[in-house]
Formats: C-alpha cells, structure tokens, sequence
C-alpha cells in the first residue's frame, strides 16, 4: 500500500561538550548570556520526521512515498534516498533555501541546547496531495504549519485515510486548529505530554477526543502505549530494549509501525506491539536513521517481547 509521508527531511548537527553547562553559565548573569562552548565531538544524521518514518517503514516492507522540502544543501540526503531505494519523486527542492537543520550541543549531565533552523521546510505547503494520486494512506507529520494545515485538508477532500501527528509542532496552532485536524484526521498519535496539552488547549478529555477519530494512540515512553479505538482502551506494553542509547527519532519508528500495521488490516493490539519493536530497535542505536535490522530480525524481536511472530 503506498503510504504518503508528509513531513520534515533535515540534518541533525549534534555536538558534545565536555563539561557541565552548570558550571559556565551563571545564574545572576542570565540576561547578559554571552558564552561559548568548545564542543570536539560532532556528527551529522540524517534526520527529520519525514525521513525517519519513511526510514522505518522500508525496514519493514511498506512503501513510503516522502512529500517534504529541502534546500540546495540537500545532495547528501538524496543521495542515501537513493541508495535506500527510498522515492523522492515528491521531494521538492527550495532553491536560495538551506534544509531544514536542527544544532544540538550536549553536555555531561545530558543537558541539552538546540537551534532549530526551518529552511525549506517552510515551502512545504508548495507540494500538493493530489500529485501522489497513488497514496492510499498517509501520515501528516511535523513540517512547515502552512503545509500541515493544508496537507490535512486535502487528504481529506481526496478521502485517503491519515494520522495527524503534530509532534513538536503542536504549540504553532491554538485548539481550534488541533480540534480541526482531529476532524479531517482518520487517526492520531501524540506522546503523553502532546496528548495532555492537546487536552489543555481544546478543552477536551482524551476520550472525548477519541470520538473524532478511529484510533487516538497515546505514547507513554517506557511505560508503554495505550489506543483508545473501537470503543475501548487497549494498553500496548514497551517491548524490550536492549540498550538504552539514544531516544532521538523512537516515535517516529513507531509510527512507521503503526503505518505498517493499518496498510496491513491488523487489529489494533498487533499493531500496537508491532510500534512498540521499532521503537525498541531504534532507542540502541544513536541517531534516528542508523539501525539496519531486516525483516527476520524484526520479527524474531516481535516473537522475543510477545510470544508470536507477525509475519
């Protein structure tokens, strides 16, 4: 089932400083902050929610199709689209634009500062649903707000089913916004303080919340997930982790199961746990695009954590 996945492509420049912010910034001097940290480490991933998801979905077989922006900078990142065997034909270039870029410096007590820079992804409202007519199902994922909004609407104009997940960009709409997402979305994701927040800012109890839409699934970190769909509540336990490296880009490995899970008719439980190994595989592995597992091992990690295999 060819999946639309629209979304953010970006590099994540992360950078670690050896020491404690604690101990250079002071407190009684805040507001004339003027400090520069040596950081000898630096890497650059590949990132943003787009990238990821669709990352995760080809792991398991699906058919990712990533509608997104990026800027003259972007070679690199189409490059290991291509070699991924990832599609780009919906991919469009900004020009006198950088790619969306996200510059993390991390200290010893994993403290983190972050510099987030939208770039193209600005544009992102210039791509149209209507040309990816092959899409069956989508995902409406963190990206420029003028693109969310409109991406949302057209998908439901053209009656192809989608999730809403508005991921951290949750705080660019007030509750009427969210509440008209909820409206046109077939489905949505949020983790536990998105899910509260979004509670905040329509008024609305998560339950009630359920009712717009078939399934609302609520992340809970190493608690687990819980789906409130079909009239009822099903909590989906975490599945095991092997090492707890980096959580960066662990939602949207779940979300490439859920996508899988749905393309694939299952019930919700299955679907669920299935989300809950992408998670898992993902958080060993640093950066959101580096684990490599194929499909044998997911579902050797699936049968490990739940008794059964998926496939």
């Amino acid at each position: 089932m060819p999946t639309l996945i629209c979304g953010s492509i970006a590099f994540d420049n992360i950078m670690v400083f050896h020491d404690r912010f604690k101990n250079h910034i002071l407190p009684e001097q805040i507001h004339i902050l003027n400090v520069a940290f040596l950081v000898p480490e630096m890497r650059r991933e590949y990132g943003g929610c787009a990238g990821n998801i669709a990352y995760n979905l080809k792991l398991l077989g699906g058919e990712p199709l990533i509608m997104a922006t990026v800027g003259d900078d972007a070679d690199p990142y189409l490059k290991r689209l291509d070699e991924l065997d990832l599609s780009r034909k919906y991919v469009r270039r900004v020009s006198d634009s950088f790619t969306a870029q996200a510059f993390i410096t991390t200290d010893l007590d994993d403290n983190q500062i972050t510099a987030f820079h939208p770039g193209a992804m600005s544009f992102s409202h210039h791509n149209r649903v209507s040309d990816a007519a092959e899409a069956t199902l989508a995902i409406v994922a963190p990206d420029g707000r003028d693109g969310m909004l409109q991406h949302a609407r057209d998908l439901a104009d053209v009656g192809v089913p989608f999730i809403f997940d508005p991921g951290q960009g949750m705080p660019m709409f007030s509750g009427d916004e969210l509440l008209q997402f909820m409206r046109l979305a077939t489905y949505a994701c949020f983790n536990d303080y998105e899910a509260k927040l979004l509670s905040d800012r329509t008024g609305l109890s998560p339950e009630r919340l359920a009712s717009e839409v078939q399934a609302l699934i609520v992340t809970l970190g190493g608690e687990g997930s819980r789906i409130y769909a079909d009239g009822g509540c099903f909590d989906i336990p975490a599945a095991p982790v092997e090492q707890l490296i980096d959580p960066t880009g662990c939602g949207d490995a779940y979300r490439a199961g859920l996508l899988y899970g749905i393309a694939a008719g299952w019930d919700w439980p299955k679907t669920g746990r299935l989300a809950a190994v992408m998670g898992a595989i993902k958080i060993a592995h640093r950066g959101g695009q580096n684990h490599r597992p194929d499909r044998q091992e997911i579902a050797s990690r699936y049968a490990q954590a739940f008794g059964e295999r998926p496939w």
